[in-house]
């Protein structure tokens, strides 16, 4: 693709990025086959390939962003599906976080929605916070019906009774169970912790008993994916420098054989930190943290299972969209629920995005909706007695639309491996 971005305009480093980005594309359409909103809505402006279009006129002219760009790339569910099926490795969600950033600066949206991005930014990363929203929920359900569109969908996702804080959570360290194999870093994420506390109880006693010592950095929080994803700045790259601060003093200390982490929207964001911060004072350092990064299942695929119970439950597995497009982690959940003795089916169009998408679910409920009853369609024909996922956003969308159980893939490999059943599957 041809751009026009003038030498004063590359002098800033984002924008020289987004123009080689944009020279990559070469205009093909592969991407519209694989676009959820694009096959929903019909629209080319909705697809990856019309939305490079309205951001390269958007950043070449250097003018405010207007309604019509904000609407399509606000539509954008970041799922990164063209990056996976792109011949041309157009790197789209470093260009889309360009976009979204320059949107938060200079358009101006409707008081309504100035007033969510707000209270969502200021409240999803933030455990306290968010336990007293859901309690607010929990008093407003009865009054759902009554309320706008998308105060709706935030009660209807909402679990109807959050578990108690865990204080596994808690900063400490857990010792490996025989001779240590790693040390690791585990981020406990921040609306996990509150939506489902047996995640990371389960993954604590599935590392410890592979032989890893397991560390809960102090001052360690949000992993800033949910602000970063909405183009606000300055609050995500302030969580993810309390993060990479929190884990340097580990790796200076101690030191450290990876950052685990067990939400895979929040592994994304993790391994781009050298890239959130270049030119920073902190590059090194991020650079240094992404590099550790790893999903649960690259390292458990790397220590290997120990002896399993093989329950042979039939697991259907979503492959959340920032797993397998994402980071490119495509088979280990697969191969270790297998050999844990799991038998494993997969839906129809496994690619597609089931409507999560961090926030997206909430900001955008119509379209969101559609691909949940799609995904769970799918899920459904396989007829499984449980449903896995890595990511915990992809498992309150899921669970929202169907009776059948979803856990987490670290609760199944705990199981077969010693801990206890998914509470979900008592």
């Amino acid at each position: 693709m041809q751009t026009n971005f003038t030498p004063e305009q590359l002098t800033d480093p984002e924008t020289a990025r987004s123009n080689a980005i944009l020279r990559s594309c070469v205009h093909c359409g592969f991407c519209t086959a694989t676009c959820p909103t694009y096959q929903l809505l019909g629209d080319e402006l909705d697809s990856p390939r019309g939305r490079i279009y309205l951001i390269k006129d958007m950043l070449e002219s250097g003018r405010a962003a207007d309604a019509q760009t904000v609407k399509h790339i606000d539509r954008c569910l970041s799922c990164l599906s063209c990056m996976t099926t792109c011949p041309s490795g157009v790197h789209y969600m470093h260009l889309v976080d360009h976009a979204r950033a320059h949107i938060e600066r200079t358009y101006k949206r409707p008081a309504a929605e100035r007033t969510l991005r707000w209270l969502l930014a200021k409240v999803l990363p933030y455990p306290g916070r968010f336990r007293l929203a859901l309690l607010g929920a929990m008093l407003g359900r009865p009054l759902a019906p009554l309320m706008p569109r998308q105060l709706r969908a935030m009660i209807a996702l909402a679990p109807r009774r959050p578990p108690s804080p865990s204080r596994m959570d808690d900063p400490q360290i857990f010792a490996a169970e025989g001779p240590r194999r790693k040390r690791v870093a585990l981020l406990t994420g921040c609306a996990q912790r509150v939506l489902n506390t047996d995640i990371n109880a389960a993954t604590i006693r599935l590392l410890t008993r592979h032989g890893c010592e397991v560390v809960i950095a102090e001052g360690m929080g949000c992993c800033g994916a949910l602000t970063h994803h909405m183009g606000k700045v300055a609050d995500s790259h302030a969580s993810a420098a309390t993060n990479i601060r929190a884990w340097t003093r580990e790796l200076r200390g101690a030191g450290l054989d990876a950052i685990v982490v067990n939400t895979s929207g929040c592994g994304t964001t993790v391994k781009d930190y050298g890239t959130m911060f270049a030119g920073d004072a902190l590059e090194a350092d991020a650079k240094a943290v992404a590099g550790l990064a790893r999903d649960v299942s690259e390292l458990m695929a790397e220590l290997g299972l120990g002896p399993v119970v093989a329950p042979g439950t039939r697991v259907a597995y979503h492959a959340a969209c920032s797993l397998q497009h994402g980071q490119r982690v495509t088979t280990h959940p697969k191969a270790l629920l297998k050999a844990a003795g799991f038998e494993v089916v997969e839906p129809r169009d496994a690619h597609l995005c089931c409507g999560s998408a961090g926030t997206y679910n909430l900001l955008q409920p119509e379209i969101s909706a559609t691909l949940r009853a799609r995904k769970v369609a799918t899920l459904e024909e396989r007829a499984p007695e449980v449903i896995a996922a890595g990511n915990i956003g992809c498992m309150m969308q899921i669970g929202a639309g169907t009776r059948t159980p979803v856990v987490h893939t670290v609760e199944l490999l705990d199981w077969a491996t010693g801990g206890p059943k998914p509470v979900a599957l008592a």
